[in-house]
């Protein structure tokens, strides 16, 4: 698939952040994390926006910072967790660049995510795999799924780089 945008999508610990700059510095292009840009705009981590304003305030930031992405090109966005699941975020991601999903089995996200509190949805395990199943219907969406649970940082880049080429 031919694209000068390409937009990393999947469940928290799935690789985005890690992928997205792997891939941008293969290609050339700017790498972009959606969730940094929110933190570096709100001045407060992600956890923080969490607990003091909530979800619904978290997620209208992420939109705006999405729609601000979108006159740019040879970019490289790693979206948040949940992004992808807004169906008005989906429609955009896919009209605007490549859509890839980057899927792991939960016990290997499980294993990734830190806890540490940074992520906010991740405090229990009941919740976080309920989230897990309930995301996976709207990461189906995304124009390509790679397998991310064992594959390096390294072969998901070329992986990317041979699907955007061809």
């Amino acid at each position: 698939m031919k694209a000068d945008k390409v937009y990393l999508v999947g469940f928290m610990g799935a690789g985005k952040t890690s992928v997205g700059r792997a891939l941008a510095r293969r290609l050339d292009w700017q790498p972009v994390d959606i969730d940094e840009l929110i933190e570096q705009r709100e001045r407060l981590p992600v956890a923080e926006i969490f607990v003091r304003h909530g979800e619904p305030y978290f997620r209208a930031a992420e939109r705006e910072v999405l729609t601000e992405q979108l006159p740019k090109r040879h970019v490289v966005v790693a979206t948040g967790g949940g992004t992808f699941v807004d169906p008005a975020n989906r429609a955009v991601i896919n009209l605007d660049g490549a859509s890839v999903w980057l899927d792991a089995p939960i016990e290997r996200l499980i294993a990734r995510i830190p806890a540490d509190g940074r992520r906010p949805l991740a405090a229990d395990r009941v919740g976080l795999e309920r989230l897990y199943h309930a995301r996976r219907a709207a990461y189906e969406h995304a124009h390509v799924r790679l397998d991310a649970g064992r594959a390096s940082v390294e072969a998901l880049v070329e992986q990317l780089v041979d699907w955007l080429q061809a």
